[in-house]
């Protein structure tokens, strides 16, 4: 089963290279966004099974837009991966509070990482 992804990054670098790793390992990147007013907006357009937000979005904390999404949008929180740089260890209290599948370090991005955090088989 091909995953429509939508990334949430204001890096307009990760947002590439992140796009074009995915894209080679088969994920449909359908749309990306650098803040939560595009994101919203995409998710409700575009409907995406997964949608990777990452947690320090400049001017905006991840976990905000994160919150915006599930309520907003009615995007269900397990199809919701935050992402960082930082360490899980960073963020645990935060992440566990979330309403997300979980949390994926920007060093591990892949789509089986993807898939294992959504509990789907490969």
């Amino acid at each position: 089963m091909e995953l429509r992804c939508l990334i949430v990054d204001d890096s307009p670098h990760f947002l590439a290279a992140a796009r074009g790793l995915l894209e080679r390992e088969g994920m449909r990147v359908v749309a990306v966004a650098s803040n939560g007013d595009d994101a919203v907006r995409l998710v409700v357009e575009l409907g995406p099974d997964v949608t990777l937000v990452d947690i320090d979005l400049g001017q905006e904390s991840g976990f905000d837009v994160v919150r915006r999404l599930t309520s907003e949008t009615g995007l269900a929180p397990a199809t919701v991966i935050v992402v960082s740089t930082h360490a899980e260890e960073d963020y645990a209290d935060r992440i566990s509070a979330s309403r997300v599948a979980g949390f994926l370090p920007k060093t591990r991005l892949s789509v089986p990482a993807i898939r294992d955090v959504l509990g789907l088989t490969a």
